[in-house]
């Protein structure tokens, strides 16, 4: 709401309130309510402005930045990068590498690598793009704008944009070992490479960035998320998808689903046969019997994911097998495992580990079943007993497929918040955002965050974004839209897929909201159906327009039916 509407509203509020009170039978006269103090009005950040590139080759040379070393300094033809069929700009590729070391405790050698693409014709814009995974990658520096099969990217736009590999370099746990390479994954590259980002684009254009941004999916969503509560003063819009924002204690929980799972397994040691694909349809099915309808469509969408998780019910609305299973109903073990884990896995002991999952019409796909019963071991072991342990496993006994289906859950849970002399900062604390619902400093010098999560995401539930999001609103009076919003997408899965409208722009939005004022109060998506330019989403149902469009809300706010008009169409659909 804008500022001029809540104060006309708080005054008509007052007026009302004062004519009402006039006496009561006793001829008391009541006293007037006391007005809320005015909306306080948050700065507004001029817009940037932009430059042409210098010299490219000249900056291998030019650069000169502490503990920085340039590699290489190479023009990049118009043409050379694409995106969804659209040729990328000319633009200076520059590769360099930070804070070269040799480690004291495993003697391999550390840096955090970087390279930078600027374009010719700039934005005066700065991203940094926040990868996925364990990093351990320097990848194309393109800068996400958001969702799947995206069909531009922010150095397209005319943004100068930053990708490293976090401060080792290989996409694997193994960096662990090391405690600095810890904390630079955790937190400290992003505090480290700003800086000298932002030097590198002064030296190119002859002026630092006007305008900075940082954005990421995944884990690339955890960084941003930690830079918006430990470096809130070097960013001015902060682009977050499907965060890891508790990624320890995630990863955690998918190591207990995968026991679970395994305990269920109709096969020996194949994690899928415990809750196969049939079985997967069978419960988005029911999911979508009791939930599609409550937006006012039936459209194989559950906008409203909270109203769903009051009508559904696993136990009531699943057949329970009275024989063998076979696809058309879950065992009563099945049934138990499964609640459990949607409801948020727990230890031996009853200890939560993590927050619940919301039910929702996303089960069924490959990238679904891909996190719990690949991840888990694939992944999740190695990050949980390298990178979080306190302290680490031994790398030259290490099993994974051991590690997690033998794990003690509640002697993981204690080591991820274990510190010791080595280790001096516990794993938990340096993946999270300290005190992640205070981001008074963010928001007080005019800064904007737009945050996205995809409802059926198997890793990083949308139930914690959502908590989190709830937090920062009650540390703001009841509402953080003025410089926070928060969009969920239905049936999409980590970060792209899933039976959704997964395809959409939220960099531009945040651009107009943090330059102009001009706050999203929604943002349109589309599918992704045969011929989309960004490619096709192999998930969406045959029924479904392959254009089909929505409109995402901000939290709380839901996508609800018109009552007429076009069901692909999301100009026949309101944020309500």
């Amino acid at each position: 709401m804008h500022l001029k509407h809540s104060r006309t509203m708080l005054a008509a509020i007052a007026a009302i309130g004062l004519a009402g009170c006039s006496g009561n039978d006793n001829g008391h006269q009541e006293p007037a309510p006391q007005q809320p103090p005015p909306v306080a009005q948050l700065p507004q950040l001029a817009p940037a402005v932009g430059a042409t590139l210098g010299a490219c080759a000249e900056l291998a040379t030019r650069v000169n930045i502490p503990d920085t070393t340039i590699t290489a300094a190479s023009e990049i033809a118009a043409g050379t990068l694409a995106i969804a069929g659209k040729p990328v700009a000319a633009h200076c590729q520059v590769l360099g590498q930070m804070f070269r070391r040799v480690s004291p405790v495993d003697a391999k050698s550390y840096a955090i690598g970087f390279e930078m693409r600027l374009p010719r014709n700039w934005n005066g814009r700065f991203f940094y793009q926040a990868n996925g995974g364990v990093d351990g990658s320097v990848v194309t520096a393109t800068g996400p704008v958001g969702g799947g099969g995206p069909l531009d990217n922010a150095l397209n736009q005319g943004f100068a944009v930053l990708s490293s590999d976090a401060g080792h370099g290989a996409p694997t746990p193994f960096f662990g070992l090391d405690p600095q390479a810890r904390l630079d994954y955790g937190y400290q590259a992003v505090g480290k490479l700003t800086p000298m980002a932002k030097s590198l684009i002064q030296v190119a254009y002859g002026k630092a960035p006007d305008r900075s941004y940082i954005g990421g999916c995944s884990n690339g969503g955890r960084h941003t998320m930690v830079a918006a509560a430990r470096y809130a003063e070097q960013y001015d819009g902060y682009l977050v998808g499907n965060p890891g924002y508790r990624l320890p204690l995630a990863a955690l929980a998918n190591i207990a689903g995968a026991k679970t799972y395994a305990a269920l397994a109709s096969t020996p040691g194949d994690l899928a046969t415990g809750f196969t694909q049939a079985e997967r349809a069978l419960l988005s099915n029911a999911v979508l019997g009791k939930c599609d309808a409550l937006d006012g469509a039936a459209d194989g969408l559950v906008q409203d994911t909270g109203a769903c998780q009051a009508a559904f019910s696993l136990e009531r609305d699943v057949p329970t097998c009275a024989g063998a299973r076979d696809g058309t109903c879950l065992s009563a073990a099945q049934k138990s495992g499964i609640a459990a884990l949607f409801a948020g896995a727990s230890s031996e002991s009853g200890t939560t580990i993590y927050t619940s999952f919301p039910y929702d019409a996303g089960f069924a796909t490959n990238g679904w079943a891909s996190w719990k019963f690949g991840a888990p071991i694939d992944r999740d072991s190695g990050a949980v007993a390298f990178i979080w342990a306190v302290p680490p496993e031994d790398p030259a006994s290490f099993d994974g497929r051991d590690f997690v289906l033998n794990a003690n859950l509640a002697s993981l849970l204690a080591r991820i918040n274990a510190t010791n002399a080595a280790y001096t900062e516990s794993g938990t604390s340096f993946m999270t955002p300290p005190d992640g619902a205070n981001l008074a400093r963010l928001k007080n010098r005019g800064a904007k965050m737009l945050v996205y999560h995809g409802t059926s995401d198997p890793i990083f539930s949308s139930a914690d974004t959502t908590s989190w999001y709830e937090a920062l609103r009650s540390a703001n009076g009841g509402d953080a839209a003025n410089f926070a919003r928060f969009f969920r997408v239905p049936g999409m899965n980590h970060c792209s897929g899933g039976p959704a409208t997964d395809q959409f722009d939220m960099l531009t939005p945040l651009v107009n909201w943090v330059e102009k004022g001009q706050a999203p109060d929604s943002v349109l998506a589309s599918a992704r159906g045969a011929g989309n330019a960004g490619g096709t989403n192999a998930d969406l149902p045959a029924a479904w327009s392959a254009a089909r469009t929505r409109p995402l809300c901000p939290y709380p706010k839901v996508a609800r039916y018109k009552g007429s008009g076009n069901i692909e169409d999301a100009a026949s659909f309101s944020c309500q």
